[in-house]
């Protein structure tokens, strides 16, 4: 048997690749339209640079720090992703490991697993929400959520229903029945791994979305929410705001790449705001999220908490962002395919890779904290900034 160990989240994702149908695959890798953000989120990273020291450096490096209120091992939480029917134990499984490495997981409405098991497994649950349905659905889904023991809130506004990828979107069925059982047949059986892990617990692929149910009825589809989201009139500010104070705790805003918005995110009084393009897989030409931080930052860094999500494979990304006035940053795919691969321990397995790559770049920056973190640990090209939403005469 092979070593399940890997050292990269390239190679987490080699292996899920290999390991996964071309359709489950071809989920995760997402993106819309051309591409461009998707791959503009990952190629930011590798403009910048940063200025080591090479005498005094530290022995130690300290990388805790807190979001939200919740104290956490590094500055890394899991960004909430949809259903997660890459392993069997799906979200659980991506909590529990987050509780082990000692940070916060993100739970998506549309997850395949309750918030309930998910809380129980890692009591630093926040949960996402999407705007969709009634006041009442809305606000019944919070205080699920609340009673179920969420620490926190993070309010996703930033999805805009892009549809078609030139490169093909990945054929989902509404639900596994007989009928997608027999359709996707060959797939499976050509990746045995994948589906003896399913068969050992007795269970099948479950794509549908529990946190989404109403009260005595049970959980509908992925893509029957999917309509009801879309057929949802857009918030208002004064959405927001109400959902500040229905939700009474912390509540991140997810989805901010302008400076406008992150100071009217201020003026409904959020707690954190995260900078974010949906991983690419969402408006498509959207700059990317780490050219956009720096002016956000600028702007409200000293009135709410900022995180930033894209595109992170790499410590050293962490970095970088922490550099520009990220908080801490949310990772999706990363930890996707940590999951594909190996399971709880895969995720695990790309926390650790993130936790090395942040204490080897403090130590070369001569940081003993990742609060002491500055614009000028970076090298940032002169044309590589995209300062969005800025008024011309600010």
């Amino acid at each position: 048997m092979g070593n399940a160990w890997f050292e990269t989240v390239a190679e987490a994702q080699r292996r899920a690749k290999k390991r996964l149908p071309k359709s489950v695959y071809g989920a995760l890798v997402a993106g819309s339209e051309r591409g461009l953000t998707i791959q503009d989120n990952q190629a930011a990273f590798g403009e910048l640079g940063f200025a080591p020291h090479v005498a005094g450096m530290s022995a130690k490096r300290n990388l805790a720090t807190t979001v939200m209120g919740q104290e956490i091992s590094l500055p890394v939480i899991i960004s909430p992703t949809g259903v997660q029917a890459v392993h069997p134990d799906g979200e659980v499984a991506v909590a529990r490991a987050a509780a082990a490495r000692g940070t916060v997981m993100g739970l998506s409405s549309f997850a395949s697993k309750s918030v309930e098991d998910v809380v129980a497994a890692n009591p630093q649950t926040f949960f996402q929400l999407y705007w969709s349905g009634s006041l009442d659905q809305i606000k019944q889904r919070m205080d699920r959520a609340k009673a179920a023991g969420a620490v926190g809130l993070i309010v996703t506004l930033d999805w805009s229903f892009s549809q078609g990828r030139d490169w093909g979107s990945p054929s989902i069925p509404e639900k596994v029945d007989l009928k997608a059982m027999w359709q996707y047949a060959p797939e499976a059986i050509t990746h045995p791994k994948w589906l003896l892990a399913f068969a050992r617990t007795g269970k099948i692929p479950d794509l549908t979305v529990p946190n989404m149910a109403s009260p005595g009825t049970s959980a509908p589809t992925f893509f029957g929410v999917y309509g009801e989201w879309m057929q949802t009139p857009p918030p208002t500010w004064e959405d927001v705001a109400w959902l500040v104070k229905v939700w009474g705790g912390p509540l991140m805003l997810k989805g901010v790449s302008r400076v406008d918005d992150a100071r009217k995110a201020v003026d409904a009084g959020v707690t954190a705001i995260s900078v974010s393009n949906h991983g690419g897989n969402n408006l498509d030409s959207t700059p990317a999220t780490i050219r956009a931080l720096p002016a956000v930052a600028e702007a409200v860094g000293d009135k709410i908490e900022i995180v930033l999500d894209g595109g992170i494979r790499r410590g050293s990304d962490v970095v970088k962002a922490v550099a520009l006035g990220a908080r801490a940053v949310m990772i999706g795919r990363a930890y996707l395919w940590g999951l594909a691969a190996n399971g709880q321990a895969g995720v695990e397995n790309v926390l650790d890779i993130l936790r090395g790559g942040i204490d080897s770049a403090l130590l070369g920056l001569g940081h003993s904290d990742i609060a002491d973190l500055r614009p000028g640990d970076i090298v940032m090209p002169a044309d590589f900034r995209r300062d969005l939403g800025v008024p011309a005469d600010s």
